[in-house]
């Protein structure tokens, strides 16, 4: 029994450590191995956590915004200095089974995704292994695979590492976004549905540029499917390993993956996704000749990748904009030069990296797709929060808008937060002691 209480107390302590101090320590260019076993934070919390009486307005906000909008169900996350103060769900994870949401589900979290595709490359660059100003396609390129070689526009050549993160690489969806037209790409290149990201790839390549590459902005989800390209060619590891290895393990995150594009295939804890009562059914990105929603088949997840095909708790979510604030409090994945590069629009006022938009101290980023709406905001005032949904409404990318009027009102609501940090919090379960129930020293002999 003795022998049992140490070794219980041991794996507990090693959990409390890799949390605290080595979750957040600065890596090298080695990925760190970690045990899969080890638990996320969003499966150590609960909602009963966030339930006080200094909440309780916030809690009656959310929850009208949801029955006004007809959403399902969302996911909150809001940290104070550094601090996990709140980490709720509202609604439905599932509103047939009459599964609730609690901080351990985990949500598509669409362009937020850009985000973490933008962490990889910095990182890259950190670790030298490309940089910023490196041609992407060519002969001279990163991307000088030979299924990259059939190049129409030459000014493809000159499309650098950088103009795709800063959206300003040539390419637009003035005739549709490429990322959502699987079985017209499947076509036009003479394949069967369903289409890759290198099929994808090979089509924007196979056509014009819409500008010249750094003369202007438009925004483009194909331009950041490139850039995971370019990420497992500069780190030669599968994209989704290197982001695991290099970014999110090490700073204490082991519960987000990329997702999938069908039901049948989503995580255990995997909410399921809903969309607006006027919602229309379109052909399945597969091929299969189904009529679908575009949440559960209509998109092609899976090709989406790297720009936008994330998913996430607000917990975990949250912990990675700690990872990447330039806050010392918690030691960065990230060195300061480079946060502050990805933060500050460049001089012609092209895009900041990976944020969709940024002022001093005020940086946010917003995704969208059917089915799911996600805001993840680092402010003044060392407030940051998250809001992600499994709904989408009819105002479409717009209602990310009014998520960020809704958190600014929860804000607004909350007096005073309770005195906590959720991110070091441990739940008693029946399989693993609390910290306070650990025998005392004088015990242990």
């Amino acid at each position: 029994m003795i022998v049992r209480r140490i070794f219980s107390f041991l794996i507990v302590l090693f959990l409390v450590l890799v949390d605290r101090n080595f979750s957040f320590s600065k890596q090298g260019s080695k990925a760190v191995a970690f045990d899969s076993s080890i638990e996320a934070i969003s499966h150590r919390i609960s909602n009963n956590l966030s339930d006080c009486v200094e909440t309780a307005r916030a809690d009656r906000l959310i929850n009208r915004f949801l029955k006004k909008w007809e959403v399902a169900g969302a996911t909150v996350a809001i940290v104070k200095d550094q601090k996990l103060l709140f980490a709720k769900g509202y609604g439905y994870a599932d509103m047939e089974k009459e599964i609730k949401v609690e901080p351990s589900h985990i949500f598509r979290i669409a362009s937020v995704s850009k985000l973490i595709t933008a962490t990889a490359i910095m990182k890259l660059q950190e670790e030298g292994k490309l940089k910023l100003n490196d041609y992407v396609f060519g002969e001279h390129g990163i991307l000088n695979d030979s299924i990259y070689s059939s190049i129409r526009d030459k000014r493809t050549k000159r499309i650098t590492v950088e103009h795709l993160l800063r959206h300003s690489a040539g390419y637009s969806s003035k005739y549709g976004d490429p990322m959502f037209l699987p079985l017209a790409i499947a076509k036009k290149m003479k394949v069967k549905p369903p289409v890759s990201a290198e099929t994808t790839i090979q089509f924007a390549l196979s056509r014009r540029l819409h500008f010249t590459p750094g003369s202007r902005g438009g925004y483009s989800n194909l331009g950041y499917v490139m850039l995971e390209k370019v990420v497992e060619k500069a780190s030669g590891e599968n994209y989704e390993d290197y982001v695991k290895g290099h970014i999110l393990n090490p700073v204490g995150i082991f519960d987000m993956h990329l997702g999938k594009s069908l039901e049948k295939d989503h995580y255990a804890n995997e909410v399921k996704y809903y969309e607006q009562s006027n919602a229309i059914k379109i052909s399945a990105f597969d091929g299969s000749g189904r009529t679908v929603f575009r949440s559960n088949g209509g998109n092609n997840i899976e090709a989406l990748g790297g720009a936008g095909g994330w998913i996430a708790s607000s917990a975990e979510l949250m912990k990675f904009l700690l990872a990447i604030d330039g806050d010392d409090a918690h030691p960065d994945i990230l060195s300061a030069k480079s946060i502050a590069y990805m933060t500050t629009p460049n001089k012609k006022g092209y895009s900041p990296i990976g944020w969709k938009g940024t002022r001093t101290n005020t940086w946010w980023r917003t995704g969208t797709l059917a089915g799911s709406s996600a805001l993840m905001k680092h402010q003044v005032g060392g407030y940051s929060f998250v809001i992600v949904t499994n709904s989408s409404t009819w105002r479409g990318s717009d209602f990310t808008k009014d998520l960020s009027l809704l958190m600014r009102r929860v804000l607004r609501s909350v007096k005073e937060w309770p005195e906590r940090d959720l991110f070091n919090h441990f739940e008693a379960r029946p399989d693993r002691m609390a910290l306070d129930e650990l025998p005392k020293y004088e015990d242990w002999s």
